[in-house]
């Protein structure tokens, strides 16, 4: 999901999907840590690399349910301090202990991975938002490791407009009301 003034929220087509690296370490209690859902794939393939960095090799796209994702959107706080939204430093911390799920607003990539001028949301989960994305909203994953390389290998061989032309669709999503940090991102 990316934000700009002229393109509005964007979300990959259908359902919000989830691109995530997996990390060959060993398996942790996803209630204790927190789960980053990436729904731009260029911002992903900025992550990790194009599934080249070390124990990120491979990509896996998790369609996830709307209202699962929606839920975690309403449930979410910001992943820092911003004075425009929090009184003050103390009572962000309190929001952040007591919420399951953390936003954060990160430039978008290019074909390049270069920053845009815009930002692309990151949904963070932990404990309830970590264990219901796990048990209840995953409602499909897919293995996008391949498409990853393809446009990677056209990227480095100049094919830009193949490589774009190989990009997922992206679309505006209407982010629910009161996402943290909808408000100021451009």
């Amino acid at each position: 999901m990316s934000r700009d003034r002229s393109r509005g929220v964007r979300s990959p087509s259908h359902q919000p999907y989830v691109l995530t690296c997996r990390y060959r370490t060993e398996q942790k209690d996803y209630e204790q840590c927190l789960t980053w859902i990436k729904p731009s794939f260029l911002w992903m393939m900025y992550r990790c690399g194009w599934g080249e960095k070390a124990d990120q090799e491979t990509v896996l796209a998790v369609e996830i349910d709307r209202d699962g994702f929606d839920w975690a959107l309403r449930q979410a706080c910001l992943s820092h301090f911003d004075p425009d939204e929090h009184p003050d430093r103390g009572a962000w911390q309190r929001e952040l202990r007591g919420s399951p799920a953390r936003v954060q607003w990160d430039p978008e990539r290019d074909l390049r991975l270069r920053p845009l001028s815009y930002r692309s949301l990151q949904l963070g989960l932990s404990g309830e938002a970590s264990r219901r994305y796990a048990d209840e909203w995953t409602v499909a994953i897919r293995d996008v490791t391949p498409l990853a390389r393809e446009i990677r290998a056209r990227v480095r061989s100049g094919e830009a407009a193949a490589a774009a032309a190989l990009l997922p669709e992206e679309r505006p999503y209407p982010a629910p009301e009161g996402t943290p940090g909808l408000g100021r991102v451009s």
